[in-house]
């Protein structure tokens, strides 16, 4: 269902309370080692700047569960922001209180004030109405361009839709209408890949798009265990073994359906599990005792694409190989440069897969890159997000 917009409402010379998901990666020095989920709130920041309001933000970095973390305090982030903005961003040394409150009374037109890291208190993973209440004072509207976050029923995803009126910003707008398209009305054929290390975090992901697509193609840790639920030997490589029944009633599920399931016919093995491993290219599907498949092989590369050439819609959630050492980068790296110069409608579903495509320079040219793992999981499994259900209906 459509959401209301910040677009959609009147807010020169309100105080608009904006969540956003700067949750950002931190070198070991303290400094931003990646500001794309910045950089990606951007056009609501300016929208709002433009609109003449007072501008409050808000997030959350990293884990500080409910304690004061001297090296997740956000100044970093503020800086950042004052780079990108070109002006000057007040940074807060809390989220609530009296010293904010006053803050923001005298805050001017067009000022930006950066609230204290959220979840230094207890209370915002807790999703306290009394926590999210004291939050909600400080405005008079409520913008949500976290979809990161959407997913949790957090008191500054969900709690503070109860007492502001709530919109979306840009970003989550964008993120909704890109995965509401793939999912409810996709120009077909469909083609979605799947990665990751487990079944187990991609079961409802499955169920959801045996449903929808055209082709649904298997790579990552998660292939082994499809492969050995066929009969195949898999080596040593990772498989769950609680899952064979359900892998073989995944994929007959697929073929009495007419999807076409895709495992991979090829894979990059390694002797350990590590950079330094020695690794071969195996000649089929299966792999040898003693070995363990890291990455889907030249042929699957091969097949995969042959596949994807026909699609006019691609979705694809979940590193095809153990991306974090290099001799394993080669599918997915593969992958991401075909579908970059694709024709075709290209999502990736956030997580690894985002930071892969990223850091292959990749991104830009993909139709959408989510900027939301959990969130993006969680859409894709057809669940409602807390964060995006108590926004305003259009």
């Amino acid at each position: 269902m459509a959401k209301l917009t910040v677009k959609d409402i009147d807010i020169k010379g309100k105080r608009v309370l904006m969540r956003a998901d700067f949750n950002v990666p931190l070198d070991e020095s303290g400094e931003i080692s990646d500001d794309t989920r910045i950089r990606a709130a951007l056009p609501t920041v300016n929208y709002i700047i433009d609109s003449g309001a007072k501008l409050i933000l808000t997030s959350h970095l990293g884990r500080p569960k409910g304690k004061v973390v001297e090296s997740l305090r956000v100044d970093v982030i503020g800086r950042r922001l004052e780079e990108l903005l070109g002006k000057k961003v007040r940074k807060l040394n809390d989220c609530i209180g009296e010293e904010v409150e006053g803050a923001v009374r005298i805050a001017e037109e067009s000022d930006v004030l950066l609230l204290e890291n959220l979840r230094f208190h207890p209370e915002e993973e807790k999703n306290d109405p009394e926590f999210a209440e004291k939050i909600s004072k400080l405005a008079d509207i409520f913008v949500n361009d976290a979809f990161g976050t959407c997913h949790r029923a957090h008191a500054s995803t969900d709690g503070i839709a109860k007492f502001l009126p709530a919109v979306a910003g840009f970003l989550v707008q964008k993120e909704l209408e890109h995965f509401q398209r793939v999912l409810e009305n996709p120009e077909r054929p469909f083609a979605a890949i799947l990665g990751g290390a487990k079944i187990s975090g991609k079961i409802e992901v499955i169920e959801n798009l045996l449903d929808k697509v055209n082709a649904l193609l298997i790579g990552g840790g998660m292939a082994y265990t499809f492969l050995k639920a066929k009969g195949l030997d898999v080596g040593d490589s990772l498989v769950e073994e609680d899952k064979l029944e359900l892998a073989a009633s995944l994929q007959k599920k697929a073929d009495d359906v007419g999807v076409s399931f895709v495992l991979p016919l090829d894979h990059v093995i390694a002797d350990e599990f590590s950079a330094s491993a020695k690794t071969e290219n195996t000649a089929g599907s299966e792999i040898p005792s003693g070995w363990r498949g890291m990455d889907i092989g030249q042929a699957a590369v091969k097949k995969f694409i042959e596949i994807l050439k026909d699609a006019k819609t691609v979705l694809w959630n979940g590193p095809l190989g153990v991306c974090e050492f290099a001799p394993f980068l080669a599918g997915t790296r593969a992958i991401g440069e075909y579908l970059a110069e694709s024709s075709a409608t290209t999502i990736v579903g956030g997580g690894d897969t985002a930071a892969a495509v990223n850091k292959f320079g990749l991104a830009p040219r993909f139709s959408h890159v989510s900027t939301g793992g959990g969130a993006s999981l969680e859409f894709l499994e057809g669940k409602e997000l807390p964060g995006i259900a108590a926004l305003k209906d259009k």
